[in-house]
């Protein structure tokens, strides 16, 4: 699909909606990112991994829709993550951003991230992707497929073939770990490190 219609896919199926936006640019203040890596996120109930697992609150109710709308929350009180949301208006899912490749821009992202050693490691990890876009909790519920927030998702020169796409386990929650919903481009050096998540022992006193 190289339009908008992955918008479209019921948000059950949301993995086929993560899937085809490998391969689309993300351009945000003066940067564009080749997304190379994504994670999908169902709130249906059926996914314990999900913000939107429990129900609508102040803090997901964009996850809730309309497609199109991002989905910008913190993480370890600094950094910033991005979902795009899919799927039907009122049933909950998203894609996370996970990864880019840097195409555009590529002096002012090296300014954004200077820990940066390589260009491959710049949006290696999704809030190194929210670094080089300048991107923060103000995109919150913006759009991004009709010019009217700061980052504009465009279609890919070619999608992405079938067969460069890899599934694995999802990265960073303690529950569904395992669920392969984590697509990325077969041997594309921007996707982010893996690390399996392990839970903490409980030690008795």
């Amino acid at each position: 699909m190289n339009d908008y219609s992955w918008l479209r896919i019921p948000a059950a199926d949301v993995d086929r909606a993560a899937r085809e936006l490998l391969g689309w640019r993300l351009t945000a203040n003066g940067v564009t990112a080749r997304l190379t890596e994504v994670e999908a996120y169902s709130g249906l109930g059926q996914d314990p991994a999900s913000h939107a697992h429990r129900g609508m609150t102040a803090r997901n109710e964009v996850m809730f829709g309309p497609a199109g709308m991002l989905y910008v929350y913190q993480i370890y009180g600094m950094h910033f993550c991005a979902n795009v949301v899919c799927g039907e208006e009122g049933v909950a899912s998203a894609v996370l951003l996970r990864a880019g490749e840097v195409v555009d821009g590529l002096e002012t992202a090296r300014s954004r991230r200077p820990a940066a050693k390589r260009d491959r490691d710049l949006a290696a990890g999704p809030a190194k992707l929210m670094q080089v876009l300048a991107l923060d909790r103000r995109a919150n519920a913006t759009s991004v497929v009709d010019g009217g927030g700061p980052a504009t998702l465009s279609p890919p020169v070619a999608p992405v073939p079938a067969a460069e796409v890899v599934a694995g386990p999802r990265v960073g929650v303690t529950a569904a770990h395992d669920v392969p919903w984590r697509f990325w481009i077969k041997d594309d050096p921007t996707v982010s490190g893996y690390r399996r998540h392990a839970p903490r022992l409980r030690t008795r006193s």
